[in-house]
């Protein structure tokens, strides 16, 4: 129980990270972190500096509403548990997962907009380009099926009309995930104010991947460029 009261604190401190990193707003946007059994995630609808780890939510599973009997469940889970749930299942690496309504990885969303490999740094988070999910209602089997759709070979993507989710190894790569791609959303932005982008070819992204395969301090956050 020591393990999973930790797990809980970490998940509130890195939800309320998102804010002060200009990620999220109010009670917008959730996180979660595997633990043995399931996930803990954020509760639904409210703000994060309102909550305590006590809030904070364990998902079995195999579970479609929270685990009943747990000092987790006093409160809902975020009304996007499903794709929390999904992407464990889907994703052995994925330890933590981020969703953020940040302000630049939204705009793109809303436009519908893949980013293309514009940046080297694109491949950071797998491949050659992020997609964007289609748009499915908030909170529906739909959307998570949509984005898991998006998240083969990758690490992250847009989501139509919504925002963003990164999953990483924990809770830390996870957040450090998201703050890099809402700076590459931020660069994509700004380079289509300029005309039509200039990218890579498929062959330098290639050999990017190749690189980021094997660059820095395997067993630490080492970023690009440190």
């Amino acid at each position: 129980m020591e393990k999973l009261n930790e797990l809980a604190a970490q998940v509130l401190a890195t939800a309320g990270e998102l804010i002060v990193c200009g990620l999220n707003r109010g009670s917008a946007g959730n996180v979660s972190a595997r633990c043995d059994d399931g996930c803990i995630i954020t509760p639904t609808g409210i703000e994060h500096a309102d909550c305590t780890p006590g809030d904070m939510v364990k998902l079995g599973v195999g579970d479609t509403v929270d685990i009943s009997g747990t000092p987790f469940n006093r409160r809902k889970p975020s009304s996007e548990w499903r794709f929390h749930r999904d992407i464990y299942a889907a994703f052995p690496a994925a330890g933590a997962v981020i969703h953020a309504h940040s302000p630049f990885a939204t705009a793109l969303a809303c436009q519908q907009q893949d980013i293309p490999p514009f940046h080297y740094m694109v491949a950071r988070f797998g491949g050659v380009d992020v997609r964007c999910a289609e748009y499915a209602t908030f909170g529906t089997q739909a959307l998570s099926d949509a984005m898991l759709h998006a998240l083969e070979g990758r690490s992250a993507c847009l989501m139509a009309h919504h925002g963003m989710v990164v999953y990483g190894r924990d809770l830390h790569h996870a957040l450090a995930l998201a703050v890099e791609l809402e700076t590459l959303c931020e660069q994509y932005w700004r380079v289509l104010q300029l005309g039509t982008p200039k990218l890579l070819t498929a062959a330098q992204m290639d050999e990017v991947i190749a690189k980021f395969a094997s660059y820095g301090q395997q067993d630490s956050d080492s970023n690009v460029d440190a």
